[in-house]
């Protein structure tokens, strides 16, 4: 056990860094959620819609899970180049949906002419989506060739807010189910797998750089600048922070160099954090106000899961810290988030309503959130 004082290192800019980012993720997941929601009933758009997860689908998540798990473990090595493909695929379209709302808000606000330039898909594609199209491939492309740190965040990040705005719980019932168990999940995978698999899996996975594709086939064409391309890739599948943010002029490469954070330990509690903040959406009548902590109009639910979360987060840490080795998030997280909903629920008689639950109607106009 490390010295209580050691925590102090949490106020460090690499760790600070880390938990203001990963709350502000989170949050910012299950505001998209919501907004994504509101657009596709606005426009009746299906072919966007969301998948709602039932309680099977909730179960099989963590068995899926430790299968993927356990064949990165053994045959990384093999599919590295196969998925940093199809990673890189997965991070062009979740990056062209982050931005997309954005991208629609400066073309409304300036009144810039955007004509339809073809059709994909049944969908129709204008010219200010192809040019973002083509800015999300060449950052990409960027993240490729460099393996940044910055790029490896932004596209993780990225994937995360799709991930949470394309994958929806129905109620708090199966929300419970699928974070009990990928709280025994995370648990065995982190403390128990050495002792079954002689090395710890979770952590083994995690460090693990993928193979890069671009510098392989820049390799075999010969070209000349060769040592412009990065060999080794980090995933985007985790956030990572180098240890010395503020200092040194070389670039850390090894994976002890960075802190990092699963995608996971940000995308499943936001998950929970876009159910209740539907809710909350759902039951206000009137226009309500994120600010709005103490109001019965505001988002009351998300405001306490969301302090648990960076709680849970900076408790996680800590134990890292002190026990010098490597924590399950989600067994500090999960608790952390998920009970003070329950509890505050159950405090207000809506535990029922909530663990039940009932998707948001979002057609009604007079329900408008102001940011």
């Amino acid at each position: 056990m490390e010295p209580i004082w050691n925590l102090l290192y949490l106020l460090e800019p690499a760790p600070f860094t880390l938990i203001v980012t990963a709350v502000a993720v989170t949050f910012a997941s299950a505001v998209r959620a919501l907004n994504h929601e509101k657009e596709m009933e606005r426009n009746r758009d299906l072919s966007e819609a969301s998948i709602t997860l039932d309680k099977s689908q909730a179960l099989m998540i963590p068995i899926m899970s430790s299968c993927s798990l356990l064949l990165m473990f053994y045959l990384f090595s093999s599919v590295s180049q196969l998925l940093t493909a199809f990673t890189a695929i997965a991070s062009v379209s979740s990056l062209f949906f982050c931005l997309s709302p954005h991208v629609a808000y400066v073309k409304s606000h300036y009144g810039l002419a955007d004509p339809f330039v073809s059709r994909c898909c049944s969908k129709s594609f204008t010219r200010i989506q192809g040019l973002l199209l083509f800015t999300c491939s060449m950052i990409v492309a960027a993240w490729l060739v460099s393996g940044h740190w910055v790029l490896n965040n932004l596209l993780g990040i990225s994937i995360c807010i799709a991930f949470v705005s394309h994958v929806r719980l129905p109620n708090v019932k199966v929300c419970a189910m699928l974070l009990s168990c990928l709280f025994v999940y995370d648990i065995f995978w982190v403390f128990f797998s050495e002792r079954i698999f002689g090395a710890n899996v979770m952590v083994s996975v995690a460090t693990q750089q993928a193979s890069n594709p671009v510098h392989t086939v820049a390799d075999r064409l010969g070209f000349p600048d060769l040592q412009l391309i990065t060999k080794k890739l980090e995933l985007p599948v985790k956030i990572i922070f180098p240890r010395n943010l503020l200092g040194g002029a070389v670039s850390a490469r090894s994976a002890a160099d960075f802190m990092m954070l699963g995608l996971g330990d940000m995308a499943i509690p936001a998950m929970l954090l876009a159910l209740v903040l539907c809710f909350d959406h759902r039951k206000s009548r009137d226009p309500v106000n994120l600010l709005e902590l103490n109001s019965s109009k505001g988002h009351t639910y998300i405001w306490y899961a969301l302090p648990g979360y960076a709680i849970g987060l900076i408790t996680a840490l800590a134990a890292g810290i002190l026990t010098h080795s490597p924590q399950p998030a989600l067994l500090y997280l999960v608790p952390s988030t998920l009970g003070p909903v329950i509890v505050v629920s159950w405090m207000r008689k809506e535990l029922a309503e909530l663990w039940e639950g009932s998707m948001p109607n979002f057609i009604d106009k007079a329900r408008q959130v102001e940011v």
